[in-house]
């Protein structure tokens, strides 16, 4: 093995493997070595501590060491481990769906007081990925009447796993071309879309750019592509008086502001994140 030797104990596996993180510039090192021996080993914090002078079985030793390898080649923490936390839910992830962030939950919490107590609001989730956006705003509203698009076949397979993990049954899955296949009209259509100039994706960390799936990053020359498109189908598929809510660039708000106001929508807000940046741009559909 390159790392590690047949007879060290777990003590010395952890110290290895986080010495090898840093090693290779991975800042989180001495976090994700340990989630990583938690995934192969199967030991918390405690029971690590009262284990710490055994050694362990050789093959899980072994892929200890492959994993601890990837993390070095900055491969995502969450698609090793193959699931993240997002709204306080589990879901799963591979190189198919972005990896949720939690200024994603900014876009959900946004949604989930505009939606408050109406359980017959329709909801539309455009580019849904993992369906972490979706699949939590069901959870947390109890709506029963919603839609998820996305164009990518393999996303909508981690998708239809993750709701049926969540034991939700009230979610309908659409493989197309943003509106190309939908024929409903809806309350209130989200959407997380791709928003990257293109010419920024080579700047980006090797976690994103190397792994995450350029289908949900590219968002064309100027990053404003989907808004353009997303927000001018809208106007069909939005009932009277139906709102849209987009997470944006932080540098974003002004730009998706204005499509919307060129569109037809009004009382448009811009929300910003925990790190006070602009975040979520929603609107209201002028009513006819």
């Amino acid at each position: 093995m390159l790392l590690f030797k047949n007879e060290d104990n777990y003590r010395q596996i952890l110290q290895k493997a986080e010495d090898y993180l840093k090693e290779n510039k991975i800042y989180e090192a001495k976090t994700d070595s340990f989630r990583l021996f938690e995934h192969i080993f199967l030991l918390g914090r405690l029971e690590y501590l009262l284990r710490a002078n055994e050694t362990p079985d050789k093959d899980m030793l072994k892929r200890y060491e492959e994993v601890i390898i990837q993390r070095a080649n900055r491969k995502p923490l969450q698609y090793i481990i193959g699931k993240t936390e997002f709204m306080g839910y589990e879901f799963m992830v591979n190189e198919n769906v972005l990896i949720p962030r939690y200024d994603t939950e900014v876009l959900v919490d946004t949604v989930v007081k505009a939606i408050g107590d109406n359980k017959t609001t329709k909801l539309l989730d455009m580019c849904t990925g993992s369906s972490c956006i979706v699949s939590s705003i069901v959870l947390k509203t109890g709506i029963k009447n919603a839609v998820a698009v996305d164009i990518s076949d393999k996303a909508l397979e981690i998708a239809k796993t993750n709701i049926e993990n969540l034991g939700i049954t009230d979610i309908e899955l659409i493989q197309s071309d943003l509106f190309e296949k939908v024929d409903k009209a809806f309350d209130i259509i989200v959407s997380n879309p791709p928003y990257i100039k293109t010419k920024e994706i080579e700047e980006l960390e090797k976690e994103v750019r190397l792994h995450e799936p350029m289908l949900a990053l590219d968002g064309m020359e100027d990053g404003l592509y989907f808004y353009r498109k997303i927000t001018k189908e809208a106007i069909k598929h939005l009932l009277s008086g139906g709102r849209i809510f987009y997470e944006i660039g932080c540098d974003q708000a002004e730009d998706v502001t204005r499509l919307l106001e060129e569109n037809g929508f009004v009382d448009i807000k811009v929300v910003k994140d925990l790190a006070g940046l602009n975040r979520v741009v929603y609107g209201r559909l002028m009513e006819e």
